[in-house]
């Protein structure tokens, strides 16, 4: 049995490492076609056709995180579909490979293509990616969002704070920062502007800082302070990554990241549906190596009388593409529908999971 294992683990392998070769390869190269037509636009300094292809490379671990599970997909239909086109299935069917062992065989191959995706898309996706935006950055300019820059919001003990970033350099500090500060009955005691500021735990240190206090005298009369500071410490729970996805792409987030902002939007009364599907989506994304593996494998139990397996292939890499494109929109469809954020996530999964286990059970009944 482990000669069997170590046979179907080693053409699966290889056909998915040629899968995700050939398909990271493409990527990169329609990536850096279209980064080319930047290369001469000028930042701080200017960009040249090195940093595009630095920009492109550090795109590929988000590249490999999206394709896995799909190059898992091309890689085992492949391989299962050859074995059975060669009769080789049915010699490891007489050698002891049985329906269980080889589900549960191919189980085991998914599980490690799982925790590899989840290595890629918590780990090491999320440092490229935002490496890549600040390295963009650097030359051609700030990271922003729309016209006001990202708002976000603080409640401490006394007040709460609404808080606008304009934009984010390529070090890794904030520029155009904005603090509104309200007391418990929703009256604004201060307004504290400056120009930078860098991020400390639990702390941002602010740089050429103007603050203006309101106090009310009485009903009709405020008195107005202005300060002005060239550097101000002002302490609050909003971390790097709280403000990475204000302004960059909530699916480029890490899974902790993702339920550390949630849960500062929840203590902030603010919606967080949207990144609740994100999270459950990254929880479950990895999880669909395991969907593959099983869609796949009812392809071993085919008869082939003649021809190649080309169009078994392509109709299972269609079956994939369904899933994922099924995937996406259970999550907008939860998104408008308030769905609850874990089953918009969990249900594509299920689904072809189910149809994949029904296939799997009556080819083997049938044969």
């Amino acid at each position: 049995m482990r000669t069997i294992r170590r046979l179907v683990f080693a053409e699966v392998l290889r056909a998915v490492g040629f899968v995700l070769l050939g398909f990271l390869g493409l990527f990169f190269f329609f990536d850096l076609v279209e980064e080319v037509q930047s290369v001469g636009s000028r930042g701080a300094v200017r960009y040249e056709l090195a940093h595009a292809i630095a920009y492109v490379a550090l795109m590929v671990p988000s590249h490999l995180y999206e394709l896995l599970p799909i190059a898992v997909l091309i890689g085992t239909i492949f391989v299962m579909a050859r074995f059975a086109h060669s009769s080789e299935y049915t010699i490891l069917r007489t050698s002891g490979l049985g329906p269980g062992r080889a589900l549960g065989t191919l189980l085991q191959l998914g599980l490690g293509f799982a925790l590899l995706t989840v290595l890629v898309g918590d780990y090491v996706a999320p440092l490229a990616d935002r490496s890549a935006q600040l390295l963009k950055a650097r030359y051609q300019g700030r990271i922003t969002t729309g016209q006001t820059g990202a708002w976000l919001k603080e409640r401490q003990a006394e007040s709460q704070f609404s808080i606008n970033v304009g934009a984010l350099e390529s070090d890794g500090s904030l520029r155009g920062i904005r603090v509104f500060e309200f007391g418990r009955d929703g009256f604004l005691l201060a307004l504290t502007q400056a120009q930078s500021a860098s991020l400390a735990p639990g702390l941002w240190k602010l740089a050429d800082v103007t603050r203006t206090e309101f106090a009310a005298r009485s009903q009709d009369n405020t008195k107005v302070t202005h300060h002005h500071m060239d550097k101000f410490a002002w302490p609050n729970q909003i971390s790097a990554e709280m403000i990475s996805a204000a302004l960059l792409k909530p699916e480029r987030m890490s899974t902790l990241g993702l339920f550390e902002y949630i849960r500062h939007l929840d203590a902030n009364q603010q919606s967080a549906q949207r990144y609740e599907i994100e999270f459950w989506r990254k929880v479950f994304y990895p999880l669909s190596c395991l969907v593959m593996v099983v869609l796949a494998l009812p392809f071993a139990y085919l008869h082939f009388r003649g021809g190649g397996i080309s169009g078994y292939v392509f109709g299972g890499v269609m079956a994939g593409i369904s899933f994922f494109l099924l995937n996406n929109l259970f999550g907008h469809m939860g998104q408008l529908q308030n769905w609850q954020p874990w089953l918009s996530a969990a249900l594509p999964g299920l689904i072809y999971s189910l149809l994949s286990l029904g296939a799997f059970g009556w080819l083997v009944l049938r044969h």
